[in-house]
């Protein structure tokens, strides 16, 4: 049996996993998880949600989303962008939505101990990885996208690539290469281009800001270098210090972008993961108690607050702020075998996360 992550005064594990058994209850019958019921699926928030339901115990659930991974994945080893009840509404490539299907793969997979599980879905991580760093540029940001189909050019170059790089991708795609190359080692297989591939991204992420379109005013683009590893111990630590009270809001969470009065439940929960990566447990908890004015009687989390009205916007119980809660309620709980998949990601890190070296918090703002 799974054991349900729990946090003493804050979320109980019968109220952790009735949030599983609402994000289960999103779930289509193909195994797609929506964002909502009759809404869009991407790969990443799919994959976001699988990696809930593992956590929460709902093992045939999960397993049934990575199914329909397997299933949907193109011969190139990519996914539709979006997919609507089935279908496609958006045929193009995210690198970063490829990407990720590793970290939840390797996710259920220190969950479960199943190698049967592994070795099933080591094609589908192969493929998606091999297909990723074909989008790696020469000084190791990798490009967001692409039309579809991709040619497949022996000289290297591929026509229908956007040259655009972002941070948030790019964070995310850090450590999805780092969960696919501890794939191909729990395997015997080789990952020397992966790791490779892994070294140069984390080098432009560290050292290279202009390389990755300018994004500043999203929150993700602040915290995501940590969350993906690339940026940790002091550099971490003030990289979340620089910004810190441009995105916080007292008692409510954090907002999505920083001129906005809007505050949102999955990048809160993203920033508590962050933290604990830093070894910030104490401002992580904080955080995510502080979210918990989304949660829903039946489990479930909704997406955001206006907080200038006092309105949730979008009106929608996404399965992926859910998800996030779940994650970070994990996290900070050291509950499952999973718990530190993204304290981890730090293909450096020899042990537990620095402790901070400063307090983040001077003062809050409510303003708009």
């Amino acid at each position: 049996m799974t054991p349900i992550p729990e946090l003493a005064d804050l979320i109980s594990a019968e109220e952790c996993l009735a949030t599983g058994r609402a994000i289960a209850a999103m779930q289509e019958s193909t195994g797609a998880m929506p964002w909502f019921p009759g809404g869009q699926t991407d790969p990443w928030d799919h994959i976001e949600s699988a990696m809930a339901l593992s956590a929460t115990g709902l093992i045939a659930e999960a397993e049934a989303a990575y199914e329909w991974s397997r299933r949907t994945q193109r011969g190139d080893g990519s996914w539709a962008i979006r997919t609507v009840l089935g279908t496609v509404t958006d045929h193009n490539t995210d690198s970063n939505f490829c990407a990720y299907v590793a970290v939840g793969v390797w996710h259920h997979y220190l969950i479960t101990g199943d190698d049967r599980f592994l070795q099933k879905m080591w094609p589908m991580v192969c493929s998606a990885i091999d297909l990723v760093i074909k989008f790696q540029a020469p000084d190791g940001q990798i490009y967001w996208g692409a039309t579809y189909p991709l040619p497949d050019q022996s000289s290297g170059t591929y026509p229908g690539i956007y040259h655009e790089a972002l941070i948030t991708g790019n964070s995310s795609i850090h450590q999805a290469l780092g969960c696919a190359v501890s794939i191909a080692e729990e395997l015997g297989q080789p990952a020397e281009a992966w790791e490779a591939a892994q070294t140069r991204l984390g080098h432009a992420l560290q050292s290279h800001p202009e390389l990755f379109a300018p994004k500043s005013e999203y929150s993700m683009d602040w915290y995501y270098p940590v969350l993906g590893g690339a940026v940790r111990g002091r550099a971490g630590q003030e990289l979340i210090a620089q910004r810190w009270d441009d995105f916080v809001v007292t008692d409510l969470g954090i907002r999505c972008v920083d001129h906005r009065p809007w505050v949102t439940g999955a990048e809160t929960c993203e920033l508590v993961l962050a933290l604990d990566a830093l070894g910030d447990v104490e401002d992580a908890t904080a955080l995510l108690s502080d979210m918990q004015h989304l949660r829903d009687p039946d489990g479930s989390y909704w997406t955001g607050l206006v907080f200038a009205d006092g309105k949730r916007w979008p009106v929608e119980k996404s399965c992926w702020t859910s998800a996030a809660v779940v994650l970070a309620v994990d996290a900070l709980s050291r509950t499952t075998p999973a718990n530190g998949i993204f304290r981890d990601a730090d293909p450096l890190a020899d042990g537990p996360g620095l402790h901070k070296l400063a307090k983040y918090r001077t003062c809050y703002c409510l303003s708009a």
